[in-house]
């Protein structure tokens, strides 16, 4: 018989109450409503989008990463462990209750990755700080953008101005990477008309569907182009010119 679900902190949200629930050891859920956002033994599509995203920059020492959303800490520790010691990770959270659950009782899942000393947690709107980044020097962009957000890019999204997945968003968020740079949202469900708005922007896009049975999320790979000059309105390259 399955142990019950322990309540280990509520706070109230907008959205409702945030909760973080345990049975057992490493056996949690983060749930908002009642609707479960996290749970501790199923994350590998953010595991996978962690180490996707950030794979190039393995031997690329002062790279600097953005991770939208902690969630339980392991996108972020997929992040770590892909990036070089001499790396840089903002991380923007809106809850600060998410931030004390990751140093707290959820530390252990992911080695403390909020604890590690090439990280800087901002609780703040993801959108907002992409913005700040965006307006930066160029030697402050960013090489890698990730969303784990809990909700992601599905097919009601306005297409302009979402704050997060709208082309207006999307094209601050390419401004606030360097010319070959990476972004990489997660998605509960494949939504075309996000992956149209990136190749719009002039991002090349790999779809992963990742999972091997029950649900299967989708990340998104948008790797810019250093040039947008041949891109089209549907985001497609247009050939040579015909005379």
């Amino acid at each position: 018989m399955s142990q019950p679900w322990k309540i280990i902190d509520s706070v109230s949200t907008k959205e409702g109450i945030l909760e973080l629930r345990q049975r057992g050891i490493s056996d949690f859920l983060i749930t908002v409503g009642g609707r479960v956002l996290m749970n501790s033994m199923a994350h590998r599509s953010e595991a996978a989008m962690g180490r996707l995203a950030c794979g190039y920059l393995k031997d690329r020492p002062g790279s600097r990463v953005l991770v939208g959303g902690l969630g339980m800490g392991f996108t972020l520790r997929a992040v770590l462990d892909t990036l070089p010691p001499a790396a840089e990770v903002a991380v923007a959270e809106l809850n600060p209750a998410v931030l004390e659950w990751c140093r707290g009782p959820l530390a252990h899942l992911t080695d403390a990755a909020t604890q590690d000393s090439r990280v800087r947690v901002k609780i703040c709107d993801v959108a907002l700080l992409i913005q700040e980044f965006a307006k930066g020097a160029k030697r402050e962009k960013l090489d890698v953008v990730v969303l784990d957000l809990y909700t992601g890019p599905y097919a009601r999204t306005h297409k302009k101005d979402d704050p997060i997945y709208g082309s207006t968003a999307i094209e601050t968020t390419r401004t606030s990477l360097k010319p070959d740079g990476i972004f990489a949202v997660w998605g509960e469900d494949y939504d075309a008309g996000f992956e149209k708005r990136l190749r719009a922007a002039g991002f090349a896009v790999t779809i992963e569907r990742l999972g091997r049975s029950g649900p299967r999320h989708v990340v998104y790979m948008g790797k810019l182009r250093l040039s947008r000059k041949k891109i089209n309105r549907k985001g497609k390259e247009k050939g040579p010119r015909k005379r």
